[in-house]
């Protein structure tokens, strides 16, 4: 599965917001757009949809910017994904209106594949905003963990 750049830009727009959550100037669309090299016009509309889905709150004119609605805490990743994701089939089969396979009786790639769907939303869901701006455990605490090795390195 792959973000659109729609739902990259609405994930950096909300990251952004949420690292300045404490600040008291308000973020704007022109320092989020220098600091990641985006179009301003393009993530005038990513903001504005950011703002109807009430995960930010925007004030136009000399002093305003934008602020999240709510704390990073109580913003959910895997909501924010759906809400700017327009498509989740992976294939034709997941749309039965469209569905030209000729496989789909007897197939169960579509049901391995909507599973596949539902865990990568399932570990989205576990994260909040204000997990994906925390600062990075320290490498010096972390656990070394072994790698599983494929059969085919095992043999080598």
């Amino acid at each position: 599965m792959r973000l659109t750049q729609w739902t990259d830009y609405s994930l950096r727009v909300l990251m952004y917001c949420a690292a300045c959550e404490h600040r008291e100037l308000p973020v704007t669309i022109t320092e989020i757009a220098d600091s990641h090299g985006i179009s301003r016009s393009h993530l005038t509309k990513v903001v504005h949809q950011l703002g109807a889905h009430g995960l930010l709150d925007t004030t136009r004119g000399r002093g305003g910017g934008m602020r999240l609605c709510k704390p990073a805490a109580q913003i959910n990743v895997g909501e924010v994904v759906r809400q700017t994701e327009t498509d989740f089939a992976m294939v034709e089969c997941f749309d039965a209106q469209t569905n030209q396979c000729t496989l789909s009786p007897q197939c169960r790639l579509k049901g391995v594949l909507q599973q596949a769907t539902d865990s990568y939303l399932a570990v989205l869901d576990g994260v909040t905003l204000a997990d994906l701006i925390a600062p990075a455990p320290s490498r010096a605490k972390a656990t070394p963990v072994a790698m599983p090795v494929s059969r085919q390195a095992r043999k080598a």
